[in-house]
């Protein structure tokens, strides 16, 4: 079984994250619950999350009730880091030849904060710099894209900031290099 890193409310209503808990906020990338809180908004109290992102340094606060609804899930296990490197070194998925729409269909790729889907961007726009080059815009989601990846595996694997994005750049320069010689081995 395929573990997503998502974790459903309590079956008595209430929020299943804790302070020092790290989870995932979609398009954003990983963090940590800060705080926890009732704060009153718009005339009701509710209680927030307050989450620090990790890879923009941005404070996210989330209405604890829709906290699922919102995305938030938790971590990937180390366990499931290989399922991902897995999709990382996988071939390319058949992509859109229109730009907007391939632009598009990454971006709701990413949205969806699902750690497999978002992989497979990185590895789509990986390849695809190396066979045709990025556009401006698809170089700027290949790099979010590749800084929310690194932020999850930083907490999943207990690595450093610097040290997740080293790991990552690396293994797809090394699946690149494998891709460039096998292309080349195939001219032959």
């Amino acid at each position: 079984m395929i573990d997503t890193g998502r974790l459903s409310m309590s079956d008595q209503g209430g929020c299943v994250y804790e302070v020092g808990d790290k989870v995932v906020y979609p398009h954003h990338g990983a963090g940590v619950v800060q705080k926890k809180e009732m704060k009153e908004v718009l005339g009701q109290h509710r209680e927030y999350l307050t989450i620090q992102i990790l890879y923009n340094d941005m404070t996210v606060m989330v209405p604890a009730e829709n906290a699922e609804k919102a995305g938030l899930r938790r971590v990937i296990s180390e366990e499931t880091v290989e399922e991902v490197l897995t999709v990382l070194r996988d071939d390319g998925t058949q992509m859109p030849k229109n730009w907007n729409r391939r632009f598009k269909h990454n971006r709701d790729k990413i949205k969806t904060g699902d750690i497999f889907e978002l992989a497979e961007v990185v590895r789509n726009l990986s390849i695809r710099d190396i066979d045709k080059g990025l556009s401006t815009g698809e170089k700027q989601m290949f790099g979010r894209a590749k800084k929310i990846l690194a932020s999850e595996l930083m907490y999943a694997c207990d690595m450093g900031e610097e040290e997740s994005v080293e790991f990552l750049d690396n293994l797809l320069e090394e699946i690149g290099a494998a891709r460039v010689g096998a292309v080349a081995d195939d001219g032959d």
